[in-house]
């Protein structure tokens, strides 16, 4: 038994080697584990590939996100020329054959495309070798180079090669550039100013204008070969050292040499810039002798009238106040002449401005030669000199100089066979009685001129305290007359116009009346000559047209109504329009209106006016001369326009019946108001004996206080109603009259 027992142990261990050797059959646990471990590894690489594919779409979308935010158009190109990636700011750049971009086009192609279409000007005639050096410039590596298009913009090509034989291409629209780069040639090549483009690194001249060609005296091809170094007088700096930023410097005094060894004394502004893609240094040059010459001439006309050559205002103040500063130290005064020339208007108008500026300088020669040699002499405005007169004793010597200074202004001046004879008018202020300072002085005299043209012209007139007054009066009425105008508290009132022959009205002159709150009426003689001389008569004669038509569309169609104008409605240009809208607005008929002016209007002889005024008769508008007979040349005046009435001045109805010269008068102008068949109107009847002679005479109208007043228009409504019941009384009693007859 103890020897068995090994050997069977070696048995099983053969069997054992045997079933090792043979294949194992599976059984289902391990073909199902099997298979999830396959499984496994196949979703394992799927996961890895989609990480992958999304990691790689990330980072194409962060390469658009990138590129889509670049200021300048970026294009992606394969090996073979064909489109990847581009932005859209590329596409902007080619807008016209955006459409073609996809994936995988040729470059080529799209230029083809695009040259049939015109979008390249520089491949027209040779469409194919242009297509052919565009592809070639595309694959040499850093080429940069400029492309036009059609629109006229200017593109910046720069393209580079990728490792796998690609390109990148960089478009920039540098069409501002380029712009801005030949405003600087055309400023810089043309500008009268010497103009030097210098390196700011070695001071090499890169660039000069013709006008420093010019000043220098060295050629192009010399300048090429210079610094501006070998400008300079002296060995020194550039002129723009120690002062460089990107602001214009001020202006530094340098002394250079010329072609032919002159040297001259410059002023030279420097501003920094870029040129040809060099830091540079753009000099302008300007010889510092002509500038003081310039800036004198600049210090003079602040100072001086351009036309004369006198002080102007502002350098007579300042030498009155130095004359005032020396007097204060003395009992000596001064006087201040302000010389206002007459009817120096009418020159102009009449022989044009270059004859009155003649004229104006042979007035200042004549009172300057006048004058002593310490005396002032300035001008004021257009017609008004003034004299600064120092050393006096008394006021006495102002007179003299004053008379003096009118005896020279009153002899003939002559121009080209033209004898002009003009006068002048004084005011005069003393220092330092009537002031002590230039501006109270001036403004005294002034007001003293003022006076004396009202009183009397061709005369002279001292400052007196009331006169400062008077002037603040002045002052006071135009301000309260620009308020009554707005607020339309000016009121017409009617003054009738008389057939002579029926002893019925026939119209009314509206006359301007204002009701002044704290004044009560105040005179037109008081605020008219203020609204003239202001030109606010224009609102009032704008104001008193639109209220008379609206009173007189109530009246009879047989009433008219008389409008003064003033010349100033003239000169506005709107007189028509005017005239038209009231029409229009109070529905009165334009034969009603009658329209009066003065001679004055037609001393102007302007074309504007006559147009006017064959204007607003063709309207229906009347056109009466008002003041007939107080010009120097009223006659020729009814031959310039065909007048619907004249109206005989009331000066030459006053004491008619017992003035004989006066009744030849009138009885003149009625005789040619019949022959021109015009009606003649006579204002300022005041008597039944000068209404008598102008029956007498034939006189057609009437007009004065022996009929009526100027009336509200409320009292004429009444006057009006009164004198149809008188009608119609007439009428029924010649009615009976009539019956009984029969």
């Amino acid at each position: 038994m103890p020897r068995i027992r090994p050997v069977k142990k070696k048995l099983k261990l053969a069997v054992a080697t045997r079933k090792s050797r043979r294949p194992v059959k599976p059984t289902p646990k391990l073909a199902r584990e099997r298979q999830r471990s396959i499984l496994q590894a196949a979703e394992t690489a799927r996961a890895e590939a989609e990480a992958a594919i999304a990691e790689a779409r990330k980072s194409h979308e962060r390469l658009r996100e990138a590129i889509e935010i670049l200021p300048q158009g970026i294009v992606f190109l394969d090996a073979e020329g064909r489109y990847i990636l581009w932005n859209k700011k590329y596409a902007e750049i080619y807008s016209r054959t955006a459409d073609l971009f996809e994936p995988g086009v040729r470059l080529q192609d799209t230029l083809r495309v695009g040259v049939a279409r015109g979008d390249y000007p520089e491949a027209v005639g040779c469409e194919e070798q242009w297509i052919a050096e565009r592809i070639a410039k595309m694959h040499q590596p850093g080429e940069r180079h400029e492309q036009k298009l059609a629109d006229g913009r200017t593109i910046l090509i720069e393209e580079r090669l990728t490792k796998d034989g690609g390109v990148v291409g960089l478009r920039v629209d540098i069409t501002e550039l380029k712009q801005r780069e030949a405003s600087f040639r055309l400023l810089f090549d043309g500008n009268p100013v010497p103009m030097i483009v210098c390196a700011l690194d070695d001071g090499r001249i890169l660039a000069v204008n013709d006008a420093a060609v010019e000043h220098y005296g060295y050629g192009r091809a010399e300048f090429e070969r210079l610094t501006i170094r070998n400008l300079q007088a002296f060995e020194s700096e550039p002129p723009w050292d120690g002062a460089r930023s990107s602001d214009e410097h001020a202006a530094r005094t340098w002394k250079h040499v010329k072609a032919d060894g002159s040297l001259i004394d410059l002023a030279i502004y420097s501003r920094e810039l870029v040129y040809n893609e060099r830091p540079a240094m753009l000099l302008a040059l300007m010889d510092i002798s002509e500038r003081k010459r310039a800036e004198a001439r600049l210090a003079f006309l602040a100072q001086h009238d351009g036309l004369t050559g006198l002080p102007n205002r502002n350098l007579l103040r300042q030498q009155m106040d130095d004359v005032l500063a020396h007097t204060r130290r003395s009992v000596d005064k001064v006087a201040v002449l302000v010389l206002g020339l007459d009817n120096f208007k009418a020159v102009n108008d009449t022989f044009g401005h270059g004859l009155g500026d003649r004229l104006l300088r042979a007035v200042a020669k004549r009172l300057r030669s006048t004058l002593r040699e310490e005396d002032t002499l300035a001008r004021l405005n257009s017609d008004e000199f003034a004299v600064i007169q120092s050393g006096l004793t008394r006021p006495e010597d102002a007179v003299l100089l004053a008379r003096r200074l009118l005896e020279a202004i009153a002899d003939p001046f002559l121009f080209d066979g033209h004898s002009l004879v003009i006068g002048a008018t004084i005011g005069i202020a003393m220092a330092p009685g009537d002031g002590d300072d230039s501006e109270k002085l001036l403004k005294n005299a002034d007001m003293a001129l003022s006076r004396a043209k009202n009183d009397s012209r061709g005369t002279f007139s001292f400052f007196e305290a009331g006169m400062d007054a008077r002037a603040q009066s002045r002052r006071k009425i135009e301000t309260d007359l620009r308020e009554a105008i707005q607020n339309e508290q000016l009121r017409p009132y009617y003054q009738p116009l008389i057939d002579l022959s029926r002893g019925r009205i026939t119209g009314f002159e509206a006359l301007v009346r204002w009701p002044h709150r704290e004044r009560g009426m105040v005179s037109p003689a008081e605020f008219i000559p203020i609204a003239e001389e202001t030109g606010l008569i224009n609102g009032v004669g704008g104001l008193m047209l639109r209220r008379a038509c609206m009173d007189a569309a109530s009246w009879p169609d047989e009433v008219r109504v008389a409008v003064n104008l003033s010349p100033a409605q003239f000169r506005t240009g709107n007189l028509l329009a005017l005239v038209m809208d009231a029409l229009k607005q109070s529905g009165l008929a334009a034969k009603r209106l009658e329209l009066e002016i003065t001679e004055t209007l037609l001393l102007e002889k302007s074309s504007q006016v006559l147009a006017t005024l064959h204007a607003l008769r063709a309207l229906g508008v009347r056109i009466s001369m008002d003041d007939f007979g107080t010009g120097y040349s009223s006659l020729s005046y009814l031959r310039s326009f065909p007048f619907d009435k004249i109206k005989i001045d009331q000066s030459f109805v006053r004491d008619l019946g017992a003035n004989r010269e006066a009744q030849a008068i009138i009885r003149s102008i009625v005789s040619l108001g019949k022959g021109l068949g015009v009606t003649i109107t006579a204002e300022g009847v005041e008597t039944e004996a000068e209404l008598s002679c102008l029956r007498a005479e034939g006189c057609d109208e009437g007009q004065g206080f022996l009929f009526s007043r100027a009336r509200p228009n409320d009292e004429i409504v009444e006057l009006l109603r009164a004198q149809r019941g008188a009608d119609t009384a007439v009428s029924r009693e010649a009615r009976s009259a009539q019956a009984r007859v029969a």
